[in-house]
């Protein structure tokens, strides 16, 4: 459906809007990207709202991407969203309070310990779906895992004994990722309920023992979410969790890297943004000197 309403919009473009083949070609490279971005997140680019869109630029501002780019993507996704508004795909525009003036820096929406604990306790585990979404949060904010990687994880590659796992990430890159205690416990729990002839590789499964796809698992983590009262969480939120977390508790940025799968360390060190950030603000609330006269 995705790639049907971006071709409808490039069409648009070149047919009605007269525009030049370079600018229709930057487009469909704008657009492309937010695709690969609602794939890895299962969601589909009609059910975007603006929380969405700002997880989408904080994934971008890692990329390190300078005013220009940033502007760029910004126009080119707002053309795409007043179009779809005005072919009526969608009721409204979820790009109308998206800012663009000075250089906006995205950074990731995480949870505090407090959040994640109420997070973790939302499931009910006296029910088979409870403890299997109980799981689902306790492997991911352990881990650090993409919604995808989650998605795909096999049986066959985690170890309980050894606390690793191995999941395949960006580009078909193997990494292995230590497993917390917390997380083991439940996982431990969580297949020992698991009926003896799902017999499926994946590892979480919905109903009638089929496994559960990055839409279907990113849709677990907002209704959660959304009952604990918590706003602008998807499942990356987690993993954004899950790195603040170690970053804020002194980890070395190069393991956090590793754990986390990612190419380029520039790219992790965004969490010392968000860490850099926290700190000049507890610095102003608790200095008796910072406050200004």
């Amino acid at each position: 459906m995705s790639r049907d309403l971006i071709r409808e919009y490039l069409i648009y473009l070149k047919a009605e809007k007269g525009l030049a083949k370079n600018s229709v070609e930057a487009y469909t490279r704008d657009l492309k990207k937010l695709e690969a971005w609602c794939e890895r997140t299962g969601i589909e680019i009609v059910e975007l709202d603006e929380r969405d869109l700002r997880e989408w630029m904080t994934d971008l501002a890692v990329e390190r991407l300078n005013e220009t780019s940033r502007r760029r993507y910004l126009s080119s996704i707002r053309g795409f969203f007043r179009f779809l508004a005005m072919e009526g795909h969608i009721s409204a525009d979820p790009t109308a309070n998206l800012m663009t003036a000075g250089k906006t820096f995205y950074l990731p929406r995480f949870l505090n310990s407090a959040e994640i604990e109420k997070l973790l306790s939302a499931p009910d585990v006296g029910t088979k779906n409870g403890l299997r979404d109980r799981t689902i949060f306790e492997v991911m904010y352990a881990c650090g895992l993409r919604v995808s990687e989650l998605a795909n994880l096999k049986l066959a590659e985690i170890d309980l004994e050894s606390g690793i796992l191995t999941t395949t990430g960006k580009g078909s890159k193997t990494r292995k990722v230590p497993v917390g205690a917390s997380a083991i416990e439940w996982l431990r729990r969580y297949l020992a309920v698991r009926k003896p002839k799902d017999r499926v590789e994946r590892l979480f499964l919905g109903e009638r023992g089929r496994p559960l796809d990055r839409h279907a698992i990113h849709c677990i983590i907002k209704e959660y979410a959304a009952k604990c009262g918590f706003e602008g969480v998807s499942a990356h939120t987690l993993r954004h969790s899950f790195a603040t977390h170690l970053v804020q508790n002194d980890a070395d940025i190069r393991s956090v890297q590793l754990m986390l799968g990612h190419a380029d360390i520039s790219t992790t060190q965004i969490y010392t943004h968000v860490t850099s950030k926290q700190l000049k603000k507890n610095y102003e609330r608790f200095h008796p000197r910072a406050a200004s006269k």
